[in-house]
């Protein structure tokens, strides 16, 4: 079989899920599984649902509204018919989420972050699995929570293969094409979990491991891989082939265009990736896959902004030995901070991360009773792979360096 994930840009509007409708006629969708995201912003759309349900409940139901305007705006220019039993559906995953809200008793955010933020993908998957229904091309939705089960890491969960393995080798006949979400899972009470933002992309290759895929493709708005994101640099450049190795790094350091934890699975069975735009679907785009380094070889630059770097010394101004860093380091866990760069000397350490959960003030707290901080929030971390000395010339030029650290291939500069 082969696994095609198509992402929100895809399919932000009718004419998007229109065009799903071209590419699959344009390449073929004969034994295929499509994993597809919420649609165009929802997943921020409906992070703001969450967080009126938090802190400002009166507003819960106009936000919720907010959504729910988007979706049946679409499915009106895709269905002709006012009695199509899609309307029908959709109407009921809102009655569902909004009965969520009414009979939730946990305040932990992160368990009700995960059993909201899911519905842009359930009801994306309804909606393009009807409209494709519509259009003569059969299929089954699919969901996915039956298939990849996790453990209770809210918003990160860690996939439990062996039993993932079982469920789709039971469920998914090749012969079949079927639709089904990217980004959720469930955990062994089958409440809803989530893979980390962007984890569509980690579905698509968990199902391709699991079914010995003869390819996974990422439909995007972009050519294929770039050598950065153009909405931050000029004059990008197409990368037409990546090792496994290199795009593992590229992810590593926070390239946009594929998840991290996407190419692992594929790397183990060997399974190429491609990454092809959906606009000009017969163009080659790029292929991931077991060869040497990047072709071209570029300077490839990666930007990741609101970050924070911590910079600490040892309150008697003693050396920062390996004791003070297992501290440091079970704080930085504890509070589920992303590390992006360390860097220490004999008498200081600094330390670059993301505040995902907001847990900033809290660690904070900790670290100042055993070190002397200095924190800078919203600064902006720029890594580049294969770098030569006239990119980062240019990358450093009209910037206030704060932290550069550079090894054989790569260099990272965090900037304000």
């Amino acid at each position: 079989m082969r696994v095609f994930k198509f992402g929100g840009a895809s399919i932000q509007d009718a004419n998007g899920v229109k065009n799903v409708v071209h590419v699959l006629n344009t390449v073929g969708y004969s034994r295929t599984l499509l994993v597809v995201s919420a649609m165009g912003k929802m997943t921020n759309a409906i992070e703001r649902v969450i967080h009126q349900y938090f802190n400002n409940p009166k507003g819960l139901i106009n936000e919720i509204d907010t959504v729910k305007i988007y979706h049946l705006t679409i499915v009106e220019a895709l269905f002709e018919n006012k009695n199509h039993s899609v309307y029908t559906s959709v109407s009921l995953l809102f009655e569902e989420l909004t009965l969520f809200f009414k009979t939730n008793k946990s305040p932990d955010y992160n368990f009700v972050y995960d059993q909201v933020i899911g519905y842009g993908e359930l009801l994306s998957t309804t909606i393009v699995s009807a409209y494709l229904n519509e259009q003569s091309i059969k299929n089954t939705w699919l969901d996915v929570r039956t298939c990849i089960k996790t453990d209770s890491f809210y918003r990160r969960a860690n996939v439990n293969w062996e039993q993932t393995q079982k469920n789709i080798s039971e469920v998914v006949e090749a012969s079949t094409l079927y639709i089904t979400q990217g980004f959720i899972a469930s955990n062994p009470n089958n409440f809803t979990t989530t893979l980390g933002r962007e984890g569509s992309d980690y579905s698509a290759a968990i199902f391709g491991y699991c079914l010995n895929a003869t390819d996974v493709t990422i439909w995007k708005d972009v050519p294929g891989v770039l050598n950065a994101d153009p909405r931050h640099f000029k004059n990008t450049v197409l990368l037409n082939t990546i090792s496994y190795t290199e795009a593992i790094e590229l992810a590593f350091y926070g390239a946009s265009v594929i998840h991290p934890k996407t190419l692992q699975p594929l790397q183990r069975k060997e399974i190429p990736l491609h990454v092809k735009s959906f606009i000009n679907p017969e163009n080659p785009g790029t292929i991931v896959r077991k060869s040497d380094g990047i072709q071209p070889n570029t300077p490839c630059f990666i930007l990741k902004q609101n970050q924070i770097l911590l910079s600490l010394s040892t309150l008697d101004f003693s050396y920062v030995v390996e004791e003070n860093i297992s501290d440091i380091f079970n704080l930085l866990a504890l509070h589920k901070m992303k590390v992006d760069v360390i860097q220490n000397s004999a008498i200081s350490f600094s330390v670059c991360f993301d505040d995902a959960y907001n847990n900033l003030e809290k660690l904070l707290l900790h670290l100042k009773a055993k070190f002397k901080v200095t924190c800078k929030e919203n600064v902006s971390l720029y890594t580049i792979r294969h770098y030569d000395d006239g990119a980062i010339k240019a990358l450093e030029n009209g910037k206030d360096v704060l932290l550069k650290q550079m090894f054989q291939q790569t260099v990272q500069i965090v900037t304000k």
